[in-house]
């Protein structure tokens, strides 16, 4: 594992003696909920990872906070209390939007007094259409496949304390952006945002989106074992789709497996493989925390920035 010059790096059982309050009221059945097809989470990564990590978020949301108030008193203004927003980061099926989920999950029960929501940026891809006329379907995922100037105008309208902001919605089932569909995200005080863009520089922009983040984390492991589990969640879809013609993956799934696992390697290596490396993997030193995985998705060391 490949420990960054300027971060801090911290095996399991060091971080987890950070924080002792091990009460917990979510179950092993509340947990395959909130994770994704081919993720793992148990009541001992809660305890041992993610507790610690809400009560590290709780330390720069004090600051936040407390940054506001001596801003205004220095300015002699009224306090703002713009949103604190988390961004969540890494590759295609690394585990991101289970560690969205939870995350969400455990701060809103620590945290009971505050509006604390999730989005992911999938919503601000171009839907299946736009990609197919601008031809960029090979192309999906990578920067100049999302509507970036939309998705920093609702960064900017949800630091500015808009009201009821429209996040278009995307499925995995049908592989496109549902027509008509949003969630609404109004005016919380913790915002999570995952998705594999957060931490890039738009293309042709002035503006990052990580400008908007007041903590990030990236998720990480060896590529080869992102690689399996894409393959892995991939074949999770397949069995889904069986039976279901409105899926986007039914017809793969008709046909010879081997085959649907052939084609589906070769999406990695020719579209996944070269987004992680060229645009996802360079803003991994970005990240304020980084969460390292390894086999079975466990995570193994955390890493916390020194500068």
């Amino acid at each position: 594992m490949e420990i960054p010059i300027n971060y801090r790096a911290f095996n399991r059982e060091k971080w987890a003696s950070f924080y002792h309050d091990q009460q917990i009221r979510l179950t092993q059945d509340d947990l395959n909920r909130i994770k994704s097809f081919n993720d793992r989470i148990s009541i001992d990564d809660v305890k041992q990872i993610y507790l610690p990590l809400c009560r590290y978020l709780q330390i720069y949301l004090t600051n936040f906070h407390s940054l506001q108030l001596q801003q205004a008193l220095f300015m002699k203004t009224p306090v703002e209390h713009p949103p604190f927003l988390i961004g969540i980061a890494g590759s295609v099926a690394v585990g991101k939007s289970t560690t969205a989920r939870l995350l969400t999950k455990l701060m809103q029960e620590l945290f009971p007094k505050l509006n604390i929501q999730l989005i992911t940026t999938d919503g601000f891809l171009y839907d299946n259409a736009t990609l197919d006329q601008k031809g960029l379907m090979h192309k999906k995922g990578f920067p100049e496949s999302y509507d970036m100037q939309t998705l920093i105008q609702f960064l900017l309208d949800v630091k500015s304390g808009k009201k009821n902001l429209k996040v278009p919605l995307y499925s995995h089932d049908t592989y496109d952006i549902i027509k008509d569909k949003y969630d609404i995200v109004d005016r919380p005080d913790i915002l999570l945002v995952e998705g594999i863009n957060v931490l890039q520089n738009p293309l042709n922009q002035c503006v990052y989106i990580s400008d908007f983040f007041d903590f990030s984390i990236y998720i990480d492991a060896k590529t080869s074992l992102i690689r399996q589990w894409y393959l892995d969640r991939y074949n999770a879809l397949l069995d889904k789709a069986l039976a279901d013609k409105t899926s986007h993956y039914f017809d793969k799934a008709q046909r010879n497996r081997q085959y649907a696992l052939r084609q589906a390697s070769a999406v990695w290596e020719n579209i996944n493989q070269k987004n992680l490396d060229q645009f996802i993997l360079p803003t991994r030193n970005q990240a304020h925390l980084i969460l390292h995985k390894t086999v079975n998705h466990r995570i193994d060391y955390v890493m916390l920035k020194k500068y």
